[in-house]
């Protein structure tokens, strides 16, 4: 591809896009069924309410690029990079997230559901109303990420680095929790999930 490309309500079958440049690429409403996008680029790219069935981002970076609303069924990211990346309201289901690099980004909303996302590094990510549930988290950093709202229910938080994130609204007491890293804040908020009346005057 020498142009960034634009679609809008296509369905794209098999195509090999293998190490192509997307640029800044937009895609709106497009169906993408066994596609081969491993170590494809994009800058500034955007796909909108795509759905995604099969294929792979193996190997693929993605800087400033936005997956709006999307569907990933059953998709690959194996060692994917995505830089500052957005993916406001996207549903992940049966999909390959590890290992995956992401430095920062917004993930507001997300559904990531009994996915294992062991070991990623998702430190200062936007992850507010994500829904985790049910996915194994052990070994996740997950510092100053932005968990606000998330749903944690049946998580797998074994050793997972929650310090200096941001919690409001997060029901921990619903998620499996093992050697949790926790700040002071994280504490204090599990102790009166569970019931404690916290003093910090004394």
């Amino acid at each position: 591809m020498t142009e960034a490309p634009a679609a809008s309500d296509e369905h794209f079958r098999g195509d090999d896009w293998y190490g192509d440049d997307l640029g800044a690429a937009r895609f709106v409403a497009c169906t993408f069924t066994d596609v081969d996008l491993s170590e494809s680029t994009s800058s500034g790219a955007t796909f909108e309410r795509c759905t995604f069935h099969g294929g792979r981002f193996n190997a693929s970076t993605h800087t400033a690029t936005a997956f709006v609303g999307c569907d990933f069924r059953r998709t690959s990211f194996f060692d994917a990079t995505l830089e500052g990346c957005k993916l406001v309201g996207s549903v992940f289901a049966e999909c390959t997230l590890r290992p995956l690099t992401v430095v920062g980004g917004s993930w507001l909303g997300v559904t990531i559901r009994g996915s294992n996302l062991s070991r990623l590094d998702l430190t200062g990510v936007d992850l507010r109303e994500a829904d985790l549930s049910m996915s194994d988290l052990t070994l996740t950093t997950l510092a100053h990420a932005r968990l606000d709202r998330a749903v944690l229910r049946q998580a797998r938080l074994d050793r997972t680095d929650l310090r200096g994130a941001s919690l409001d609204g997060v029901d921990l007491s619903a998620a499996e929790l093992r050697r949790t890293r926790l700040d002071l804040a994280g504490a204090v908020l599990l102790a009166e999930l569970h019931g404690a009346d916290i003093d910090t005057s004394a």
